[in-house]
């Protein structure tokens, strides 16, 4: 097809709106049938757009040209042709784009490492295998990822899975690493931290510009699977020690990296071509259908979503630096048009939302999913469970119910009581976190500097006021002492230093109950810092924790295990609360405890469990029956909490035969077809593993219809469930 004779030599402002829609039907056109496009008409629409007077037609038919060259990369004598021109091409001029541009540090979000080969050792052997094995780990954090890219990103994901083997060999054998083995291991590990710079751009960078620059966005997939090809092939397996399986895989990897290069994904044309409408109409009343669709397709509809893409777009903003004018304008006026449509009356679209201090300090800080409030997008500092079980910060959820809401914002669950019951587990792990990657958060209202100082000069009379052998003068002084602790790592410092840890310790087993919540409390915090989780169990304080776990209110039970857990950090503290009888109250407060206690139950177990012998202790104390009870009731929310801990459980073999019961399997297929997408993956794992190891049991789960969902789970399941599910299909054909 020669679409030359559609156009005449000269041009008519009067031809704009006709050439537009003639350039939207043919690119249309080729997109539903697949035609192969010839070289000479898309040639074409870039000759008459050079040559045409009109801004409007030269704009349009460029848009054309690239469309048309991202539906046939085939042909190639078009490409240095293309990358040539390109640099004639004014910015202001394409308001998206659909080709990759070499030169944008901002719009990949995060700027890549330099691809020359690294020389000389910076790290030992040890230490780089580490590294690499970090690096994985870091990267396979992320588990939900933009729609534009959600694709590309599982399959980036699978790559490192399928990688992980190799480095895990290494360790374990522990070679002497050649120069050779040296390079290509420090080469697969930029690759690793490109990957997963990249997989955390398309896990809360802009969708708007993902989506706009999903070509450029694909070109680093592409150039991060390159860096592993170059690592992986050749790799000198026989000098490392590398197994004959492992060697295997690894090169059946390199060749479908290679495989992989030749393919040319296009990106979706529907998307593009609703970008085109939308910004090149002029007059700003763009078709509602048009913004409606786009909206639906970005998942830009509900006010949390749009409050998420305004920080992300003020993140891109202040990463960009001023760069990018135009490019960072048209991202704004889309998000206005979604918000818009939305019933969002907002004019000053950047002003409603301003990034965190610990974000502007370090924009590229990874933030776990759970330590930020569903609502305010913001790391919590005074996280409450509400009673569907999900967590937010205090402020935010309060004002949703002062508000007239009754519903969970999350699950819209409605809610059967208002009580906000604290989560101290998850605000220690924040405080620990926080410490560890030097992040400062205001807890709370903030107070002046003097103020603080005078609190601060208060301790040492406080610690020797709980010595004091008045009730009263005790209760106050535990009850300040537990509010100091909290408050910065300082005051903590301070109490230790003054002997306020050995007071504590001693009042923990006193009769008074108010007194117990304090003081454990006071522990719990004292125990954020990892020095005073050693300290605090060599004071001989574990018991008489446990003794409140057992006996005391149900605040000071509730403090009591999240105490266990944080002490349960440290190994040795593992082993002993599991030796003192810490397991069995634990078990109990997971039965019977509110839905905190249930929490902070859930989570010092799984913890301790880690420890073998806490595993069989867990078993004698009936937690096979208190974990099946929790499955069964929907409402309390802990599904996943209760899978992790039966798939802890499964993978000792002593511990197997009491978690495979034909019942229990049932209840896995029944949760592997209607749970959520986070059920069924903590499902499909936990029977993985007792399948395995028990055929009869994967004949049972067939019996119950498995098969009917693998397949559906394997390739629409998050990246973690497919590969299990993929492992199960593979299972399932032996025992058939």
């Amino acid at each position: 097809m020669n679409i030359a004779m559609f156009f005449p030599t000269t041009f008519d402002f009067k031809t704009v709106r006709l050439i537009n829609a003639m350039c939207t039907q043919f690119v249309f056109t080729a997109c539903i049938h697949r035609c192969h496009l010839l070289a000479s008409p898309i040639y074409y629409f870039w000759e008459i757009a050079n040559d045409s007077p009109s801004p409007g037609i030269q704009l349009s038919l460029r848009k054309a040209f690239f469309l048309l060259l991202a539906l046939d990369l085939s042909t190639s004598a078009l490409l240095p042709f293309a990358c040539h021109s390109l640099g004639g091409i004014h910015q202001p001029m394409l308001p998206w784009s659909i080709f990759p541009r070499s030169a944008s540090v901002s719009d990949a979000a995060e700027p890549e490492a330099e691809t020359s080969e690294p020389s000389g050792r910076e790290l030992s052997d040890e230490a780089l295998v580490e590294e690499l094995l970090t690096a994985v780990a870091s990267a396979r954090s992320f588990q939900e990822f933009r729609r534009s890219q959600r694709k590309e990103c599982f399959g980036l994901l699978r790559w490192l899975q399928l990688v992980l083997p190799l480095i895990q060999e290494i360790r374990e054998t522990a070679p002497s690493l050649t120069d050779d083995a040296y390079r290509r291991l420090a080469i697969l590990g930029r690759a690793f931290q490109a990957a997963r710079r990249l997989l955390r751009c398309c896990h809360d960078g802009s969708k708007i510009f993902l989506a706009l620059e999903s070509e450029a966005v694909l070109g680093r997939f592409r150039a991060v699977y390159d860096k592993m090809n170059l690592a992986l092939d050749g790799m000198p397996y026989s000098e490392i020690g590398i197994s004959d399986e492992v060697k295997e895989q690894v090169e059946l990897i390199s060749a479908q990296l290679k495989r992989s290069k030749k393919r040319t994904d296009t990106q979706d044309m529907e998307l593009s071509m609703d970008f085109m409408m939308i910004l090149q109409n002029e007059d700003g009343n763009a078709d509602r259908a048009i913004l409606e669709r786009l909206a639906k397709k970005l998942e830009l509809q509900s006010l949390a979503d749009l409050r998420a893409e305004t920080m992300a777009i003020k993140k891109l903003i202040n990463e960009r630096n001023g760069q990018q004018p135009e490019s960072t304008k048209h991202i704004i006026e889309l998000l206005n048009k979604f918000k818009e449509i939305a019933g969002i009356d907002e004019k000053n679209i950047l002003g409603d939302v301003s990034i965190p201090k610990y974000l502007e300090k370090c924009p590229s800080l990874m933030i776990p999913n759970d330590f930020l409030c569903p609502i305010s997008l913001e790391i919590m500092t005074d996280p409450v469970i509400i009673a569907s079980g999900r967590t937010y910060e205090r402020r935010s959820i309060q004002k949703w119910l002062d508000a007239g809401q009754r519903t969970c914002p999350k699950t819209q669950q409605p809610l059967a009581h208002l009580s906000l019951a604290p989560n101290f587990a998850l605000k220690n792990l924040i405080l620990q976190w926080c410490e560890k990657n030097k992040v400062e958060i205001q807890m709370g209202e903030s107070e002046p500097a003097t103020e603080q100082e005078e609190r601060k000069e208060d301790i040492p009379s406080l610690v020797k006021d709980l010595s004091s052998v008045h009730l009263d003068v005790q209760r106050k002084a535990a009850k300040k002492i537990r509010i100091l602790s909290k408050e910065n790592p300082e005051n903590r410092a301070v109490i230790l230093e003054k002997g306020g840890l050995p007071a504590l310790i001693s009042l923990v087993s006193y009769p008074d109950k108010k007194i117990q919540e304090n003081t454990v409390t006071a522990l719990l915090n004292l125990s954020i810092d990892e020095t005073s989780k050693v300290l605090i169990a060599k004071g001989g304080a574990i018991p008489l924790i446990i003794e409140v776990l057992k006996n005391g209110s149900v605040e000071g039970q509730e403090n009591s295990a999240a105490a266990l857990f944080s002490l349960s950090m440290v190994d040795e503290n593992k082993a002993a609360i599991g030796i003192l009888g810490g397991i069995a109250p634990l078990v109990h407060l997971l039965r019977d405890g509110t839905i905190r206690g249930k929490k902070d139950a859930s989570t010092a177990i799984f913890n301790l469990i880690l420890n073998h012998p806490n595993k069989f202790r867990a078993i004698e104390a009936g937690i096979v029956t208190v974990l099946l009870k929790i499955l069964g009731d929907k409402k309390l929310g802990m599904i996943d909490e209760a899978l992790s801990i039966f798939l802890l459980l499964a993978s000792h073999p002593s511990c197997r035969s009491e978690v495979g019961s034909t019942s229990f399997i049932e209840i896995l297929v029944q949760i592997i077809k209607e749970g959520t997408p986070k059920n069924k993956e903590c499902a499909l794992s936990v029977l993985l593993e007792l399948g395995l190891n028990n055929n009869s049991l994967m004949v049972h789960a067939l019996g119950f219809g498995l098969n009917e969902h693998l397949s559906d789970i394997a390739k629409t399941g998050t990246s973690r469930a497919q590969r299990k599910a993929n492992s199960l299909i593979q299972l399932s054909h032996k025992c058939s």
